[in-house]
């Protein structure tokens, strides 16, 4: 595949993300209040997107409350800093087998299952422009951890969300997570032409490999859009690897706490980074407007 970067590509900030990192920086946000402030910083670094999910106040553990997602998203929309809302609809598929020899009963601890209703009602009231849709189950991390979407949930969740008129972002570990959002548009779940986030170097899915980038890339159909990031230290050169193989760029703290070695870094400050990165390769950075016009989407309010 030739190489064709766009004149213009927009940046995703993920925020905070679900993993258990909030011990290990300061700047990972917990509260509605801290998340929405940094969402709006980092919309103000560059960020056209922000990628949001919540968590408990207290804890700083992964949460799914709607009220704590309705907190965010109004806060957000009541600063005077325009950027377009994206919020996961990934929570809820937590499955955690016991041990090897004994894998029933699951284990309570980290195990959170709900019905596709119920992992997208924060989107009903929520009502964000973008929402992801996990496209396949995996191993993830940890041992005994499974993030399960069966064909049935993600089939129910994604009629759900294109009924609200929400844009779907399909989070595709593995080519075959491709493969079954192309079977959701023949089946008329999804809207066609699709936005896609290649998720890279996330243990057991897609390594991230340039070699395997390109087979992720090679299997988006040529009329989606599609943004590609990696987790940890590959998080920077995978803005460049993202614009060179046409798509657009994701970075933040969900993927990412460091800013280079022995600081840790704010979200602002890793879009200020990707920007520099995106604008020193000949490619400008696309505005929250643009992006609505690009992806055809419609900001809308939270119903009262």
């Amino acid at each position: 595949m030739p190489l064709a970067m766009q004149k213009k590509v927009f940046i995703t900030a993920a925020i905070t993300g679900s993993g258990n990192t909030q011990d290990r920086s300061p700047h990972v946000p917990r509260t509605p209040v801290e998340i929405a402030a940094s969402a709006i910083d980092a919309a103000k670094a560059g960020a056209a997107v922000v990628h949001c999910h919540v968590r408990d106040p207290e804890s700083g553990a992964a949460a799914r409350g709607v009220d704590l997602y309705r907190a965010v998203t109004e806060q957000i929309r009541a600063s005077d800093v325009d950027v377009v809302l994206n919020l996961t609809a990934g929570m809820g598929g937590d499955l955690v087998l016991g041990p090897a020899e004994m894998p029933l009963p699951f284990n309570p601890e980290g195990t959170d299952m709900a019905g596709a209703a119920e992992r997208v009602a924060h989107l009903e009231v929520c009502r964000p422009e973008i929402a992801t849709l996990d496209c396949g189950t995996m191993n993830f991390a940890e041992a005994d951890y499974i993030m399960t979407n069966t064909p049935g949930t993600l089939r129910a969740m994604a009629k759900r969300m294109t009924d609200l008129g929400i844009q779907i972002e399909i989070e595709a570990f593995d080519t075959g997570h491709l493969w079954f959002a192309k079977q959701l548009v023949e089946e008329g779940l999804i809207v066609d032409p699709v936005m896609v986030q290649l998720c890279m170097g996330i243990p057991w899915g897609a390594p991230d490999d340039l070699n395997t980038l390109m087979a992720m890339v090679n299997n988006v159909p040529p009329n989606w859009t599609f943004s590609a990031f990696s987790i940890g230290r590959n998080q920077m050169p995978y803005v460049a690897a993202a614009v060179l193989s046409g798509g657009n760029v994701r970075v933040g703290l969900e993927d990412n706490l460091w800013l280079e070695r022995g600081t840790l870094a704010t979200n602002a400050q890793l879009v200020t980074k990707a920007v520099g990165i995106v604008e020193a390769m000949g490619v400008g950075i696309m505005t929250p407007a643009e992006v609505r016009t690009a992806l055809g989407l419609t900001k809308r309010e939270p119903l009262g």
